[in-house]
């Protein structure tokens, strides 16, 4: 789900299954998410629970409702905390971008290859929320990073940021931004320096990057999110010119005997799906 889903929605709750996590990780997955400008009490999350047949769900809600984990763990489930999801934004032509280096680029690019390689360098050590969660496979987890990226270069979601290589000719791949974008704003979903790049100062031209393609086509501002635990990339992205804006909660719902295979839904043939992870922002 995206910005306008997670934190502007009036929705009281939104369910949705999740198809592709299922057919991933072997049991059945369902995302709860309360968006941060509803109004939706407890009691509407218990009603929602309530009526999910899911092995696993993945519920999030405002960090403001601290006091919902207690009453979360007598929902007949075993609730397993899963860190928080900070989003930050930035009003776009706000940022401060490093100066441009004429060794350095950003560009729209559809190498597969490139995206999948990469990928799993990038976040091969990241502290996804499905860690917290031992019914889920952290190798398959990245697998979901890889066909996320991927799902976006097909969309021409994806920035490549570039530098020069031993020829005049030649570059290569330094870091990868996808991104989902709408009139008003560009999200940024994954992004990261490849691992023999990184302690350069190369994110912030990947972040540059993003910004100047927010500007071209007219959106007011660039938002961004990943786990609480990241101060890492927080900082960074303050240096940036990002702001903090709002903080979920992630919260695992895990029957008390997970369905074997032969008891779970069939995933559709088409391997469609309204959920997806949450990137470095993870999404």
């Amino acid at each position: 789900m995206g910005w306008h889903d997670v934190i502007e929605s009036e929705a009281a709750v939104q369910a949705w299954e999740s198809p592709l996590e299922s057919a991933r990780f072997g049991c059945s997955v369902e995302r709860l998410t309360v968006p941060v400008m509803s109004e939706a009490s407890l009691s509407a999350v218990r009603e929602a629970v309530g009526g999910s047949a899911a092995d696993v769900i993945v519920l999030r809600y405002p960090a403001e409702h601290v006091g919902w984990f207690a009453e979360l763990t007598a929902l007949g489930r075993t609730a397993v905390f899963a860190d928080s999801l900070a989003y930050w934004r930035l009003r776009a032509g706000r940022g401060r971008a490093p100066e441009p280096s004429p060794d350095l680029w950003t560009e729209e690019t559809a190498d597969q290859a490139a995206v999948r390689e990469s990928i799993s360098g990038i976040f091969a050590m990241y502290g996804n929320h499905y860690l917290a969660n031992p019914l889920f496979d952290p190798a398959a987890a990245l697998a979901g990073y890889r066909e996320w990226a991927l799902r976006s270069v097909a969309e021409g979601g994806c920035v490549a940021l570039r530098g020069r290589a031993a020829g005049p000719d030649e570059s290569r791949l330094l870091g990868l931004a996808t991104v989902e974008e709408d009139e008003r704003r560009t999200e940024i979903l994954l992004a990261g320096v490849v691992p023999q790049a990184q302690g350069r100062g190369l994110y912030a031209h990947l972040l540059r990057g993003v910004e100047e393609r927010a500007l071209a086509r007219g959106a007011a501002e660039v938002v961004i999110s990943t786990q609480g635990h990241n101060t890492r990339v927080q900082r960074a992205w303050a240096r940036y010119g990002f702001e903090p804006a709002h903080t979920l909660l992630t919260v695992h719902l895990t029957r008390s005997r997970p369905r074997r295979a032969s008891e779970r839904p069939r995933p559709p043939a088409s391997g469609g799906s309204r959920g997806r992870p949450t990137g470095p922002h993870a999404h």
